[in-house]
């Protein structure tokens, strides 16, 4: 059994407001157990809604739960998506504020932007790859609105698959010349190594990802626009952040990108 809809957008409106005023809440799911994937997604969009009405606008995607560790963890067996709005992009070297998030984590992906419309069904891994104007290193400072990271697959989706904010490298590179399943990836936090990965972490290849988005959009009677960025799921675990953190990562081929936290 599915949700009402005033149901459904009071949830929305929950998360908005715990998004605006800097407050963890507790899980959606704690409150409301009946709360499908479905109803999650539906939520989702109206917490954005909200963002829009206050002048953001979608650029793209963010794909999450692509690793086999994370599907074990929520229990599912597929990823997750989010909107990217302008309001969350920082320069590649940027000084975050901390009190801008709640409980900020980063990650460490690879960040594609289209060229050409993506749109599903059918799409395939050589169809991404001639759709993509380039690739690059890129952060996700994920950032839960339920309290304490206790979430499940519909917590997070309704929370914008926890998206937070996102730092692109300063150089796109042609996909064609990589390949991206075995690019290494290293983040360092404060000067020393914290997590190592490869593109093979995100569901065999970034690449795969990509399509997975492209052909869900797609069922869902939508597509990935010419011009979107999308971040195509962690190359490794999430490494907290706090204050006074700096992290840099780097991807064999793509070059590298950096922040500091104050």
């Amino acid at each position: 059994m599915t949700l009402d809809a005033t149901t459904l957008d009071a949830l929305g409106d929950r998360l908005y407001t715990a998004w605006h005023t800097r407050s963890a809440i507790e899980p959606l799911t704690q409150t409301h157990a009946q709360l499908t994937i479905e109803d999650a997604y539906r939520v989702q969009q109206r917490f954005v809604s909200h963002r829009l009405e206050r002048g953001e606008r979608i650029v793209g995607k963010k794909i999450g739960v692509t690793s086999d560790a994370v599907m074990s963890m929520l229990g599912v067996n597929q990823p997750d998506f989010g909107q990217l709005l302008d309001g969350m992009i920082r320069d590649d070297g940027a000084s975050i504020d901390t009190r801008e998030l709640i409980q900020p984590k980063a990650e460490a992906e690879i960040a594609f932007v289209l060229k050409r419309e993506l749109r599903g069904p059918g799409v395939s891994a050589a169809d991404v790859i001639a759709a993509t104007e380039g690739v690059m290193p890129c952060f996700e400072i994920v950032d839960s609105r339920i309290r304490d990271w206790k979430i499940r697959i519909e917590d997070t989706v309704a929370d914008n698959a926890s998206c937070g904010l996102f730092v692109l490298g300063d150089r796109l590179i042609d996909p064609r010349a990589l390949d991206l399943r075995t690019c290494g990836m290293v983040l360092e936090k404060n000067g020393a190594v914290a997590v190592t990965g490869a593109g093979a972490a995100t569901m065999g290849s970034p690449v795969i990802a990509v399509a997975w988005l492209a052909n869900t959009l797609g069922r869902l009677g939508t597509a990935l626009e010419a011009g979107s960025v999308i971040l195509s799921g962690a190359l490794g675990a999430m490494v907290p952040v706090v204050a006074g953190d700096s992290l840099r990562a780097t991807i064999g081929g793509l070059g590298g990108c950096s922040i500091r936290f104050r």
